[in-house]
């Protein structure tokens, strides 16, 4: 469901969305936000015994097996019965962390940057009021602890909302123009704004026309022209690798509203792998001021382990807007309710139920590619840690979920 709809959706009341709301808010049995605290002391090796990715790539990813580390849940067998517990059982304790920083004042003065811009760009024209009450500006403030910097904060801060923004004007928001039958074709064009395209010079002041008259070409050329100020060459190449993922994933999304189709539990989960909050956090290292080398961040296991915590944090958002998605919207709830039976309290049981076990084999693997891996690896897995403490921590309190009242309790 898109931004602007969600703001002006009624609160739930439900007791099922109240609960769901409290197991995502309750940081008292929250993990540490440091993710070296869940970890064990390492076992005694020698230097030459390791080996880093940097000389021989094929060796990252000794096996989780081999290390005193925190491991996922087992399986589930599944010859084994199904649960029969039913709407009794209690919802699992959420594993994930709080945050590991939280500066409301670096935070609103970001927010504030990022709706003098959304203004100067044209995305939300006359709805500041609403997108200023988000708190995007907080969300990447509590996600990117590893500065305090508030353009750097600023320069990612444009890019994910301009994210979120192409999402209402080309899927959701019919009065900006939304219309799903349209939306692939305009997701082409708009990566071509992403990854420019050197066209034919008869035709350049044609494409140049059509950014500035488009909010959301404008609002992506103007957030990235900021955000090369902190990326090298390879961070922006895979940012734009990441937007190519996303444009394809909102395209079936867009499929799904024009043909009706409702997809499998196992096809949703493989759309949300890829619809997750990837975008967002494929900045970590570069808001933090380095860069994870090319051959770490791209090695199978490394790139498995941070799309599960991507996967995982995004079903928050899926647990969090469960009761105010239109009558076409999907999410992990509602495919478990209309393709396997569940009931409500069992589709949100079992949505916790996964992404704790997506995020409790992000920490195995993390550990064990850690300790074969270079200093900014085991850094930035720590950051990706942190950035789901702090997205969870944005989900419970922002009033794109929750009204005053809400917001006050959740942050009591």
């Amino acid at each position: 469901m898109s931004l602007m709809s969600r703001l002006w959706a009624p609160n739930a009341t439900d007791d099922l969305a109240r609960r769901a709301a409290a197991v995502l808010s309750d940081m008292a049995t929250a993990p540490s936000g440091e993710l070296a605290a869940l970890l064990s002391d390492p076992p005694r090796v020698t230097p030459s015994s390791l080996v880093f990715v940097t000389e021989q790539p094929s060796m990252l990813g000794m096996s989780a097996a081999q290390l005193p580390f925190l491991r996922p849940d087992p399986p589930a067998d599944p010859a084994a019965e199904p649960d029969s517990a039913g709407d009794d059982d209690e919802i699992p304790e959420l594993f994930c962390p709080g945050p590991v920083r939280d500066d409301p004042a670096l935070g609103e003065e970001v927010n504030e940057r990022l709706v003098e811009w959304a203004e100067q760009v044209g995305i939300y024209a006359g709805r500041s009021d609403h997108l200023r009450s988000c708190g995007f500006g907080r969300l990447i403030m509590l996600t990117h602890p590893g500065t305090d910097d508030p353009d750097r904060l600023l320069a990612a801060t444009k890019v994910v909302v301009a994210e979120w923004a192409a999402d209402d004007y080309y899927l959701d928001e019919a009065d900006v123009g939304a219309d799903p039958r349209r939306t692939a074709a305009r997701f082409g064009l708009l990566y071509g704004v992403v990854d420019p395209v050197p066209l034919p010079h008869r035709y350049e002041h044609e494409l140049r026309r059509h950014i500035e008259e488009d909010p959301i070409s404008k609002a992506f050329r103007s957030g990235m022209e900021h955000l090369a100020r902190y990326t090298t060459v390879t961070q922006m190449a895979r940012f734009q690798h990441q937007m190519a993922i996303l444009f394809t994933t909102l395209d079936q999304n867009a499929s799904w509203r024009v043909t009706g189709e409702r997809p499998a539990v196992w096809e949703y989960l493989m759309h949300r792998h890829h619809n997750s909050y990837l975008p967002p956090m494929i900045l970590i290292d570069a808001v933090a001021g380095y860069e994870l080398p090319p051959q770490e961040f791209y090695d199978p296991r490394v790139r498995s382990a941070f799309t599960m915590a991507g996967m995982a944090n995004v079903l928050l958002n899926d647990l969090h807007s469960m009761s105010k998605e239109a009558d076409d919207d999907i999410s992990l709830p509602i495919a478990l309710m209309e393709q396997e039976g569940c009931s409500r309290r069992q589709a949100v049981k079992r949505t916790v139920e996964i992404h704790n076990e997506l995020m409790k084999r992000f920490v195995a693997e993390a550990a064990a590619l850690s300790l074969v891996g270079s200093p900014m690896l085991r850094r930035f897995f720590a950051e990706t840690w942190a950035w789901c403490g702090g997205s969870r921590e944005w989900h419970a309190t922002s009033r794109r979920y929750h009204s005053d009242k809400d917001t006050d309790v959740n942050a009591a």
